[in-house]
Parts: C-alpha cells; sequence; structure tokens
C-alpha cells in the first residue's frame, strides 16, 4: 500500500461528540488531546514520516475565554505528559504558529518540549499552536521584505522556492494527504501554501471517535487515488 509521508489533520467535532453524549465541551476536547497520541502511534507503525495537527488556529481566540483556557492547559499538560511517549517512540515534536500570543507557561513548555525530543530521528509531530495560514504568510513576507530592504535579495530573484525558505517549517515536504473529522469540507486557513497539491479525505466521524482503523480507511483511499501534478503522474 502506498503511505502518504505527511499527513495533515484538522482534527475537528470535539464539541459536538460532547454534546452527543451530554458532556461539556471540555470534556470532547480532552477526549480529542488523548486521541492525538492514539494516531501518532498509529500513523507511525503505518510508516508515515510527518505529521501535522491543527491544535489551535489564530481563529480561536474568539471562543469563550474559559474555553481557550481549557484549551490553553491542554495543550501544555498534553506536550509535558507526551515528551516521554515521544522520546520512547523516536519521535520528534515540533510546534509551528506564531508564538507571540502564548502564554509564558506554555511557551516554556514548547521549548523544552522540543529541546528533549529534537534529537530523535523517527516520526516527526508538527503541531500547528496559534496557527492561521495567512498569518503564517504574512509572517513570511515581512522577513522576505526585510531581506529586499536589507539589499540581500532582489525583488526579482524571489522565488517560490525562495519564499517557502521563511514559512515555519521549511525543511519539511508538503503534506501529500490532508484528513478532516466530523463533516466539514472546508481547509479553515490550514496550510494554504503547502496543500496545494494535496490529497483531501473528509469522513463525518468526529475527532475523539476517529481511530486507527479510521486512519488506516483514509489511507487506503489514498492509496486508490491517481496523484498527478498539472497533468503529470507522482511517482
Amino acid at each position: 500500500m502506498k503511505i502518504p509521508q505527511h499527513i495533515a489533520i484538522i482534527m475537528d467535532g470535539n464539541g459536538r461528540w460532547a454534546k452527543a453524549q451530554g458532556k461539556p465541551r471540555s470534556f470532547g476536547h480532552k477526549a480529542g488531546a488523548d486521541n492525538v497520541e492514539v494516531i501518532c502511534r498509529a500513523a507511525k507503525s503505518l510508516g508515515v514520516k510527518y505529521l501535522t495537527m491543527y491544535t489551535f488556529s489564530t481563529e480561536n481566540w474568539s471562543r469563550p475565554k474559559d474555553e481557550v483556557e481549557t484549551l490553553m492547559k491542554l495543550i501544555r499538560q498534553y506536550l509535558k505528559k507526551f515528551e516521554k511517549t515521544a522520546i520512547e517512540e523516536d519521535m520528534r515534536i515540533r510546534i509551528i504558529g506564531d508564538r507571540t500570543k502564548l502564554s509564558r507557561e506554555l511557551l516554556s513548555q514548547i521549548d523544552h518540549t522540543e529541546k528533549v525530543t529534537g534529537e530523535q530521528n523517527g516520526m516527526q509531530l508538527l503541531l500547528a499552536i496559534n496557527y492561521g495560514s495567512r498569518d503564517e504568510m504574512i509572517r513570511a513576507m515581512r522577513l522576505q521584505a526585510k531581506e529586499v530592504a536589507d539589499g540581500a535579495l532582489r525583488p526579482e530573484d524571489i522565488t517560490e522556492t525562495s519564499f517557502a525558505a521563511f514559512l515555519d517549517a521549511p525543511d519539511v515536504p508538503d503534506p501529500d494527504f490532508l484528513i478532516r473529522t466530523s463533516g466539514e469540507a472546508r481547509l479553515s486557513n490550514y496550510l494554504l501554501w503547502q496543500l496545494a497539491y494535496s490529497e483531501f479525505y473528509f469522513t463525518d466521524v468526529p475527532w475523539p471517535a476517529f481511530s486507527p482503523e479510521e486512519l488506516k480507511i483514509a489511507v487506503e483511499a489514498y492509496d486508490g487515488r491517481d496523484r498527478r501534478f498539472g497533468g503529470v503522474h507522482a511517482e
């Protein structure tokens, strides 16, 4: 079976899953956080090299304050808890997104997690925290504009490759495959540049119920597709 080397996931449906069970949204977010580790293990066992998960978007700040605080606390707790598993499973954890709005406590945890897992050589898990694709591209444009202003780069030398070098994880290959759970069929400002030639897969299964079996079904769907880029078959 053809396995995508890089899978991006929009983890949607925590709140709706919890509501269907008569539970508060926080219950769904906790279940969703727990499922990250389950799917990481499953993806690694399939041979996936990179896994990028939409953890907290730039738009999520508009949610009720108590929900945002719950999410931030869960992210911090998850990073601390998952460090041991990442080391045992030879996984490296990286964070993409704008860190300027994150709390001192969360930033400290991010620094620690990236440091202690930084030497792992297996699958890379990228967590998008305070991430929005338009925001990422604007930040990249500002950095590249500074190079032009400083005389280090000529405008006519700007290319797709030179621009991509200023994105949050320029060394990571673009996703081959995007999965979005819980029935929505949109990108929600996620990896817009990187997903230009990716295959998309949408499922009605909410994220907390998205099991390793569901991941395998998704990858089997990917395997059955005829990948083309501008009319040229992908190898």
